[in-house]
C-alpha cells in the first residue's frame, strides 16, 4: 500500500513551495531543540535558570577574551531587540558570571567581561559540549561539511533579513 500526502496548503502550492515549508518547519524543530540543548547544557554547569538566548548571550561575551558591547553581542547574534538583550545581560550580571569591563569608557559605551565564575561556567559548558553533543554529530554521515551547511544557512539567514526589510516597508498600519 503506497499513501502520498497531501503536502499543499496556503504556505505551498507548488514543489518548491513545499520544499522550502518543509525547511522552515524543520528550522523550527532545529531552533527549539538548539534553545532547550543549550538552556539544559548550561544548568549542567551553574546553578542559576539560563535560557538558551543567555547562554549565547555569555558565550559571545566570552569569545576571543575581549569585552563586547550591546551592538556587538546583537552583531554576533543577528539580533535587534536590544531591549531583550539589555534584560539578558543584567541577568547575567546579576548572576556573577559577566560584569563591566573595566575600560567602559570606550567609544561604544559599556562593554561587558565574563567573570571568574563566568570563565569557569562557558569552560564546564565547552567541556559538556565536547562530551555529549560533539561525538553525536561527529556520526553524522553527509556529503557536505558542517562548514557547507553553516554557508548555507548564514546566506539564508541574509535572504530572510532581507526579505523582512522588505516586508517591515508595506506594513499594514494601526
Amino acid at each position: 500500500m503506497n499513501i502520498t500526502l497531501d503536502k499543499h496548503w496556503h504556505l505551498a502550492g507548488n514543489d518548491y513551495e513545499i520544499e522550502l515549508s518543509e525547511l522552515e518547519f524543520s528550522l523550527l524543530r532545529v531552533a527549539a531543540a538548539f534553545e532547550r540543548w543549550r538552556s539544559d547544557c548550561m544548568a549542567c554547569c551553574v546553578d542559576q535558570p539560563f535560557s538558551g538566548a543567555d547562554t549565547a548571550v555569555l558565550n559571545v561575551i566570552r569569545m576571543h577574551e575581549r569585552p563586547k558591547s550591546i551592538s556587538d553581542i546583537g552583531r554576533q547574534l543577528n539580533r535587534d531587540d536590544l531591549s531583550n538583550l539589555q534584560y539578558g545581560i543584567r541577568k547575567l550580571v546579576k548572576a556573577g558570571v559577566i560584569e563591566k569591563a573595566s575600560n567602559s569608557d570606550s567609544k561604544k559605551g559599556v562593554t561587558y567581561v565574563v567573570t571568574e565564575l563566568g570563565r569557569k561556567a562557558t569552560d564546564k559548558y565547552a567541556q559538556f559540549r565536547r562530551e555529549l553533543l560533539i561525538t553525536l554529530t561527529q556520526s553524522i554521515s553527509t556529503e557536505h561539511s558542517l562548514s557547507d551547511v553553516g554557508r548555507v544557512l548564514n546566506l539564508m539567514a541574509g535572504m530572510y533579513d532581507q526579505a523582512a526589510c522588505i516586508a517591515a516597508a508595506h506594513r499594514i498600519s494601526t
